[in-house]
C-alpha cells in the first residue's frame, strides 16, 4: 500500500470527515464536533491517496491498560483493499499493551473478528440519542 499516512490533525478538512462518516452510516456530527473529538484523542490516523482522504480512525487511552477505538472509517471506493486493516493495526501499534474495546457499527463484527477482536458479553451504553441508536441496531 503506497498511501500517505498522517498521525495528527493538521490541515484536515473536517467536512470530509463528517461526510465520510455519514456515507458509511456511522455517527456524523457537525465538522467542528469531529475536529474536537479527534484533537482530544490520544491516537489519530488519516490515510490519503494523493490529496484524497480515504480513511481515518482514532483512539482514547489511559496509557496504562485500557483503550477504546472510535470512528474507523474508509470511503466505499477503498473498502476491501486493506485500508481499514491498516488503520486498525497502526492505531494498535501506537497504543502499546492495552486492553482494547472497539465501538463499531452493526454489521462490521466479522471484519473486526478477522483482526482478532472478540465479542463482549458485558458491554453497556448510555447514549444521548438512545432512540436513534436503538433504531440503528446499536442497543437492544
Amino acid at each position: 500500500m503506497s498511501y500517505r499516512v498522517q498521525y495528527d490533525c493538521s490541515h484536515i478538512h473536517w467536512e470530509q470527515v463528517a461526510e465520510t462518516l455519514m456515507t458509511v452510516e456511522m455517527a456524523s456530527y457537525d465538522p467542528a464536533i469531529h475536529k474536537r473529538a479527534f484533537e482530544n484523542s490520544q491516537v489519530v490516523i488519516f490515510v490519503f491517496d494523493g490529496d484524497r482522504m480515504i480513511g481515518f480512525g482514532r483512539a482514547l487511552s489511559d496509557d496504562a491498560y485500557q483503550a477504546v477505538l472510535y470512528d474507523i472509517a474508509v470511503i466505499p471506493d477503498y473498502q476491501g483493499k486493506g485500508v481499514g486493516k491498516f488503520i486498525f493495526e497502526h492505531i494498535l501499534a501506537k497504543l502499546g499493551q492495552c486492553n482494547v474495546i472497539l465501538y463499531a457499527s452493526p454489521g462490521k463484527e466479522a471484519f473486526y473478528s478477522k483482526l482478532g477482536m472478540s465479542r463482549m458479553k458485558t458491554g453497556m451504553a448510555l447514549f444521548t440519542t438512545a432512540g436513534a441508536m436503538k433504531k440503528k441496531g446499536f442497543i437492544e
